[in-house]
């Protein structure tokens, strides 16, 4: 029971620690706030905080994962929605870049600190990585069992989709100045990658409404 105890009020304290860290970051950016501006605000010292998190970067690792498990877990939720393996992609694809970019709009010294966790390879930019491609290559694996998408390792398919899309699901690239196609265009090429001719001839009224909503839309932009 004592054990417990602890371990409930030691999850609650680390809980307030990134709260507070995550507070902070979003106020003034991670690069200018320190240890001891985080645990002033946890209402704690430097010297207690420091028993929960070693340094400042294993601090920030835990927002990042906090962070970047929103998206994973939105990604996820939303894959398991629509009627094809097709619209179930569209939507993970669309809620993953929707998010990125509202944290850039609404948020950018948070969006700031989850572009370096990605440049960096952080352990946490790492594992929603892994997150998102074993979401894809789900939804992949579930298309080709009932004859939407063509044979191939899921894994691969889901990868080469992943690197096809990049510039919609990485945050360091969320506002790039280079030239990128529209996000439909993009889910139309891949769409095309990805469809099993035989389905597409047997089921061609499905199909059809399902990449119609896909359809290019707009030249390529900045």
């Amino acid at each position: 029971m004592a054990q417990t105890t602890r371990q409930v009020g030691s999850s609650c304290t680390r809980e307030r620690i990134v709260q507070a860290a995550i507070r902070l970051y979003r106020e003034i950016g991670y690069r200018k706030t320190t240890v001891a501006d985080v645990a002033r605000d946890a209402s704690m010292s430097p010297a207690n905080l420091y028993r929960f998190y070693p340094c400042r970067r294993a601090l920030e690792e835990v927002v990042v994962a906090e962070l970047l498990e929103e998206v994973s877990a939105a990604a996820a939720s939303a894959a398991r929605s629509g009627r094809s393996g097709l619209e179930r992609l569209n939507a993970a694809f669309r809620v993953v870049s929707r998010m990125h970019e509202d944290r850039l709009a609404n948020n950018v010294r948070l969006h700031e600190l989850v572009v370096a966790a990605a440049q960096e390879n952080w352990p946490a930019s790492l594992s929603h990585a892994d997150r998102l491609r074993g979401v894809v290559q789900s939804v992949i694996a579930g298309g080709q069992a009932g004859g939407e998408f063509r044979a191939g390792s899921p894994m691969a398919l889901a990868c080469c989709l992943l690197d096809a899309m990049d510039a919609y699901l990485n945050p360091s690239r969320i506002k790039a100045a280079a030239l990128r196609p529209a996000f439909d265009e993009l889910m139309n090429f891949c769409a095309g990658a990805l469809s099993n001719a035989a389905f597409v001839d047997a089921a061609p009224s499905q199909v059809t409404s399902i990449r119609a909503g896909l359809a290019y839309k707009l030249p390529c932009r900045a």
